[in-house]
């Protein structure tokens, strides 16, 4: 059977996978290692400058400015006065 260059081989076919990856294909499926992922995306938390970084720091930092607009609400002062930070 051939195939035109454009289109790969159907992973379903075992003949297409090679003699090696037909055996595995009988076998139980080899499961990938475990590592953390994020609940809302596919990516693995990091430090450092990643996009995962950037966006949990996002989040923390809408949290932060709500509650602060919270309290200047409540209170009817200025967050900066009711934290003692001015006079």
């Amino acid at each position: 059977m051939s195939e035109s260059p454009d289109q790969p081989a159907s992973p379903a076919s075992p003949e297409a996978e090679g003699p090696d990856q037909a055996e595995k294909a009988g076998s139980k499926p080899a499961q990938a290692p475990l590592r953390a992922t994020s609940a809302t995306t596919n990516e693995v938390p990091a430090f450092g400058w990643s996009g995962y970084a950037e966006r949990v720091n996002g989040r923390f930092a809408m949290l932060g400015f709500v509650a602060v607009l919270l309290i200047e609400t409540l209170t009817g002062d200025t967050f900066l006065h009711w934290a003692g930070l001015v006079p």
